[in-house]
């Protein structure tokens, strides 16, 4: 076991804390990956060395001092790869870590349905039960010709590996600055529509604005609705192409929103998280002969320079003015 898959209790309106908690898992291992908006993969293959302590030791002095520290919980899943730790994490509690070692691998995962398996979708796991496959030792027994038919020959090699405990994942380091996040509580749970819009709305302009100034571009968008009962529903859209724009940005958001479909939610807080951020000058833009929309543009960058020399406050959409 040299992989954790560290999971923080941060509170719905704590995600700020991630990149200090990253610091504190830094401080065992330079390889560390973050997993926004409160997950971390850890490899600890030289840390155990370093130390003379294995995983699953290391894992307890990593929550000690997180909640010593920061007084943040965490659940970790401790395995031989980055794939075999998610999947433990699952089982996993505050206070005890999951840990699956080499030798038990066969048995953690013959049992567990597909569905159990990162990376497959609801729509797999779905067309696998459809034919018998509902387990990851059913998979495993079945013959690969068999599950690529199924779900396609790259991805059914890929699934049949993995149900078989071949973890090919690995741990690549990289910066919270991937992804950008904001969040937008109310003060009592919401039920109107107008007003989440509106939140929808501060939102994107926020991260269109942070986007600009660093002079990057996101490829994706996230939205967390997080309502009164503390459930939380998460959806992910990529983009047509990646962008700051924050027009673009705001119909993205309202298009996830309008897609749940909610009918009177008591919704707590609205997270629009920018994923897979890259820098401005490695994309492309696709160039229009809509006159409005370059009129847009050329107001945004008038409104970010008002914003950089007289406050966040000095240009802001009509709508939240009031």
């Amino acid at each position: 076991m040299t992989i954790l898959c560290v999971r923080f209790q941060l509170p719905p309106t704590d995600e700020a804390a991630l990149p200090q908690l990253l610091g504190l898992l830094e401080e065992f291992t330079p390889v560390v990956e973050a997993l926004p908006p409160d997950s971390a993969l850890v490899d600890l293959r030289g840390a155990e060395r370093y130390f003379g302590r294995d995983a699953v030791e290391l894992a307890a002095v990593i929550r000690v001092r997180s909640l010593a520290l920061y007084g943040v919980d965490c659940m970790i899943g401790a395995g031989p790869g980055p794939m075999l730790a998610r999947m433990a994490l699952r089982d996993a509690r505050p206070g005890v870590t999951s840990a699956v070692s080499a030798d038990a691998v066969r048995e953690f995962i013959e049992e567990k349905p597909v569905s159990a398996l990162p990376g497959v979708g609801t729509a797999t796991a779905r067309t696998l039960c459809e034919y018998g496959l509902d387990t990851l030792g059913r998979v495993a027994a079945a013959p690969l010709s068999t599950v690529q038919r199924l779900v396609g020959a790259k991805a059914g090699r890929d699934l049949h590996e993995k149900a078989n405990g071949i973890d090919r994942g690995r741990v690549v380091p990289n910066a919270v600055s991937r992804s950008l996040a904001t969040e937008r509580p109310f003060t009592r749970d919401e039920l109107d529509p107008d007003r989440h819009r509106r939140a929808l709305l501060s939102a994107a302009e926020d991260l269109g604005t942070r986007l600009r100034a660093l002079d990057k571009v996101c490829a994706g968008l996230t939205l967390t609705v997080r309502y009164a009962d503390r459930s939380s529903t998460t959806r992910t859209r990529t983009l047509k192409e990646p962008t700051a724009h924050s027009a673009v940005l705001t119909r993205t958001a309202y298009d996830m929103y309008e897609a749940l479909g909610l009918q009177r939610a008591r919704v707590r807080a609205l997270t629009l998280r920018a994923e897979s951020l890259r820098p401005a000058e490695h994309s492309s833009y696709q160039l229009t002969f809509d006159p409005v929309d370059e009129k847009v543009r050329r107001i945004e960058e008038v409104a970010d320079r008002a914003r950089a020399k007289f406050g966040p406050r000095a240009v802001m959409p009509g709508a939240l003015a009031a």
